[in-house]
């Protein structure tokens, strides 16, 4: 079926589609193959090094503590990051022009430097000023790295996703007497969400794999600073490599498979119904704002 912007394939086409997917299936399969004859060369194959990972001590000592360092530290940056990011996205997009100066220096500022010399900077400034303890520093810091630099990214996403939305949106909302803060909340975020969801779960992806950058640097116990340590007891290194690969693999594939079925969600319950705003829904908001403070930060 075609589309304004994709044309249906003809027979020619069809056939180069399946002669090249043919080709790289073959290419595919000569890199497995060439890759599965230079471990067994160098004897990476032996069962002797694989069979940690089917008993329990390797996970339950080394791995599994490690994934739930990892979790904590991404779950912990998101929960932090996602608002911020918000906040300084929209900042960014506010009249007055020293909000939008400030949010813009600080975004550009966090955005630009190293998401490891942040943790690096992070962590020894607990280590001058703070009284945190040597065991929860290398968490600290990792956390404070990945929501400076990931908060920066974030608010460009949200500023970039509401630029995006036609400005027939706002000027319609104008028109029926809805302010700015209203506009925001209730017109442009709503369906900015869905536009910006994609790019949002590609960050937060990051975050998740960027949690490795604190165990090889700071000695956070991760999963790839827990693997070292478990390829060290069992003289494993290239099998260990491979099942916590394997293992980040999955976790980002869970994250992005389920903000797959978010944004279809999202869209299915956003399909316009061709209802227009009458002047007693603009009342009913306008009633919400007063009694609710809900546009307490409109001219922001």
């Amino acid at each position: 079926m075609s589309s304004v912007l994709y044309d249906t394939p003809g027979p020619r086409a069809k056939r180069r589609n399946v002669l090249l997917s043919i080709v790289f299936s073959v290419l595919l399969a000569l890199l497995l193959w060439w890759v599965w004859q230079k471990m067994d060369d160098k004897n990476q194959l032996a069962w002797s090094l694989w069979e940690p990972f089917t008993t329990g001590e390797a996970w339950t000592t080394y791995l599994l503590p490690g994934l739930g360092d990892t979790l904590k530290a991404a779950a912990i940056s998101m929960v932090i990051a996602l608002p911020l990011g918000a906040v300084f996205g929209i900042a960014r997009l506010s009249d007055h022009v020293w909000v939008r100066g400030v949010a813009g220096t600080v975004v550009e500022f966090f955005r630009s430097i190293p998401v490891l010399l942040l943790m690096l900077f992070a962590n020894q400034f607990y280590v001058e000023y703070t009284d945190v303890s040597s065991e929860q520093r290398p968490l600290y810091a990792v956390v404070a790295g990945l929501v400076l630099y990931n908060a920066s990214v974030l608010a460009e996403i949200v500023r970039a996703g509401i630029l995006s939305l036609p400005k027939g949106q706002t000027e319609a909302a104008y028109a029926v007497g809805l302010r700015k803060g209203q506009t925001m909340s209730s017109i442009l975020l709503p369906q900015a969400v869905t536009a910006m969801l994609p790019a949002i779960v590609s960050q937060l992806v990051v975050i998740v794999k960027d949690t490795a950058l604190g165990g090889v640097m700071l000695g956070f116990t991760e999963l790839l600073n827990s693997r070292s340590t478990l390829a060290a007891n069992y003289a494993n290194v290239v099998p260990s490599f491979i099942v916590v690969g394997l293992i980040f693999i999955a976790l980002n594939f869970t994250l992005t498979s389920f903000a797959s079925w978010l944004e279809r969600r999202l869209r299915r319950s956003k399909r316009s119904t061709g209802a227009v705003l009458g002047a007693g829904d603009v009342d009913d908001l306008n009633a919400a704002e007063v009694g609710g403070g809900f546009g307490t930060g409109a001219s922001a």
